[in-house]
């Protein structure tokens, strides 16, 4: 048959054309597009055959085929799958008439990164043309499975191709790429190396399901003879060793659960997380219907070092159709999930589909929402069949899953039940809110929570005594996230979350009527202390009153209801926000002896330098005991001095 020789149409030359001269950070690529395009082919080989038992067509060993020859420099990728017809060839593969070519060029042009550009590829049905990043001639030789002629294209990438009928076509698809010259300075892309071949197979094309063989490199008669007598030469074949299959074939997460062994989870989670421990918890997911993929996730049983860092990757390693795709793909779970490992392998997403557009893809959101209700429904499982593996989890990962309640509102009350938290009730066993409030105290309304650095420097708080003294439950939260989310929350099956350092407490004391008489003659009685206090200490608080938190200690600060507390404070000024400084209130213990001379120096008018400083020492203690600083370490310490000198 004659060779006809067509143009490319302007929108496919310059596609060629950037292909050709754009420098990409992982030219890699082409051979991944290649084996899926030819697993693919097999794939609907297959099919065809289920569909049409009168194709003729052979089935019998379906595999990719990847040829080297190092003399010639030439790679070839080799299928006997559906192959393709001369006029499919001439729609798919000599013109790029697909919808969005020019879209694609938009992108590919304004794409400022090299990773960026390379992202493009394979979205608009162009990954065959990625072979010109490497090769300076491609050529292709097909045979639809059925037919008895085949149909050869070739190019050369300059804006022509050739098209011709040819008689002896095997079935399936061969693409021959002529390489070009090697880098001298980058031995990285040279792509008649066996090890280099092998390695991008492996990462990119391990899990594909056919067998993706390399071809035994050829010798020629020399080579044979020089190794050999010439007649056992011309009897052997021309290779001495066998095809090499170089992945493995084995999705896990697309086999049944009972034909995995737990050892086999382990060794991939390994693999993709490259930590050595084995991980806490396997989540298999397989999704059905009108969007399909499969996922299977791992829980570590430790925290990264880095898990709270920038700079920390995270995201799963997502397939299509087998075909890897990327290696940390964070548009599949919350910023909060970050610690999770694993694969998702979907059936209908586009290869090689960039970040921008899994981040707007519906598919993508789709998955998201079901793989994060997986993950938490797999945590409140936890907890409740395995405590200790349960505690473990919550231990490494807790302070993270946390984050959730800030930021993920359609899963709160999911993330709400897979928490627990440290409470008085149990210094040993955490709780949920559930059981707390299952316990609480009859009348009691609140939820009450303490925040702080430690268990023990919570439990040491003068804010801590007249809960611990009622045995009324207290949360004791120490993460810095907890600051945070308890204001985000604000109640829970219609319990407000309260801290026991802010606004007033009533413990139930007022609804005692002699009680409630007592107290309100005690505020009579240090009526004139309070104003005089709140005056003088006006620079530092915004109100001095008695307290009904306190039994042991003097005194201490609390915020106001809708005020911040210091440590927010602290926390949003080290992310470079401006906070002003809030103004605290200063609570005074009515039956602590201190407080009653304080009290009766003030009415008896005592010497009034005296009365200041024992006041401001009392305001400076206060803060002390719940971490806080002195705002004048020098006159504080010669405060103290003076007196521990007077009393000596």
């Amino acid at each position: 048959m004659s060779t006809e020789t067509f143009e490319f149409q302007v929108e496919a030359r310059q596609l060629l054309q950037l292909m050709i001269h754009s420098v990409y950070s992982n030219k890699d690529v082409f051979l991944r597009e290649l084996v899926s395009n030819a697993s693919d082919a097999l794939d609907k080989l297959r099919l065809a055959t289920l569909r049409d038992d009168s194709l003729d067509a052979d089935t019998s060993d379906l595999h990719v085929e990847i040829e080297i020859d190092k003399d010639a420099r030439t790679l070839i990728v080799r299928d006997n799958g559906i192959g393709m017809s001369y006029d499919e060839v001439t729609q798919l593969i000599g013109t790029i008439a697909h919808s969005g070519t020019a879209t694609f060029l938009k992108e590919l042009r304004e794409a400022q990164d090299a990773a960026g550009a390379e992202g493009l590829i394979g979205q608009f049905g162009v990954g065959f043309y990625s072979s010109f990043m490497v090769a300076d001639e491609v050529t292709l030789i097909t045979r639809r499975a059925g037919e008895a002629h085949g149909t050869r294209w070739s190019s050369q990438g300059e804006g022509t191709y050739t098209l011709e009928t040819v008689d002896e076509a095997p079935q399936g698809t061969s693409v021959i790429l002529h390489l070009k010259p090697t880098d001298s300075e980058n031995q990285l892309h040279d792509y008649t190396s066996t090890w280099k071949v092998k390695e991008i197979v492996k990462r990119y094309s391990d899990f594909i399901t056919w067998p993706v063989r390399l071809m035994p490199e050829k010798r020629d008669a020399a080579d044979t003879e020089a190794a050999g007598d010439a007649e056992d030469a011309e009897a052997a074949p021309a290779s001495a060793s066998e095809p090499e299959t170089l992945n493995s074939m084995k999705a896990l997460w697309a086999r049944p659960r009972d034909e995995v062994s737990d050892d086999e989870y382990h060794e991939l989670y390994k693999h993709i997380s490259h930590d050595w421990r084995e991980p806490l918890e396997t989540v298999r997911l397989q999704a059905e219907g009108t969007f399909e993929y499969q996922a299977l996730l791992f829980v570590p049983s430790h925290a990264p070092h880095d898990l709270f860092t920038q700079g920390y990757q995270r995201g799963l390693q997502l397939y299509v159709k087998r075909v890897f795709i990327m290696d940390d793909c964070e548009a599949l779970l919350p910023p909060y999930l970050r610690f999770v490992k694993g694969v998702v392998d979907a059936q209908d997403l586009s290869l090689n589909v960039s970040r921008e557009i899994l981040q707007q893809d519906r598919q993508i959101r789709m998955m998201q929402r079901r793989l994060t209700k997986k993950v938490l429904a797999t945590v409140t499982d936890m907890r409740k069949a395995n405590p200790e593996r349960y505690g473990t989890f919550w231990r490494e990962f807790g302070a993270v899953l946390k984050e959730g309640l800030i930021t993920d509102s359609d899963n709160r009350d999911a993330l709400l039940t897979a928490a627990s938290f440290a409470t008085t009730h149990d210094a040993d066993e955490p709780t949920t809110l559930k059981a707390y409030v299952e316990r609480m105290k009859d009348g009691q309304d609140d939820i009450y929570y303490a925040t702080g650095e430690s268990r023990q420097s919570i439990e040491s708080s003068p804010h801590m005594e007249a809960f611990g003294a009622k045995g009324v439950e207290v949360l004791l939260l120490t993460d810095p996230v907890d600051e945070v989310w308890v204001e985000a929350v604000g109640e829970y099956e219609g319990k407000r979350l309260r801290s026991i350092a802010k606004g007033t407490v009533d413990l139930g004391d007022d609804k005692d009527e002699e009680t409630g008489a007592e107290k309100e003659k005690q505020t009579e009685e240090y009526a004139g202390l309070l104003g005089w206090m709140t005056e003088h200490l006006a620079d530092d608080v915004k109100e001095v009153r008695l307290s009904a938190r306190l039994t042991v200690s003097p005194a201490c600060v609390v915020s106001d209801s809708d005020d911040l507390t210091p440590a927010l404070e602290n926390m949003y000024r080290a992310m470079g926000q401006e906070v002003p400084q809030t103004k605290r209130i200063l609570e005074l213990n009515p039956e602590h002896q201190l407080v009653k001379a304080l009290r009766q120096a003030h009415t008896q008018r005592t010497d009034h330098t005296e009365l200041a400083e024992t006041a401001e020492l009392l305001h400076t203690l206060a803060v002390l005991a719940e971490g806080g600083q002195p705002k004048d370490a020098g006159r504080f310490v010669k405060l103290v001095t003076d007196r521990l000198e007077r009393t000596l």
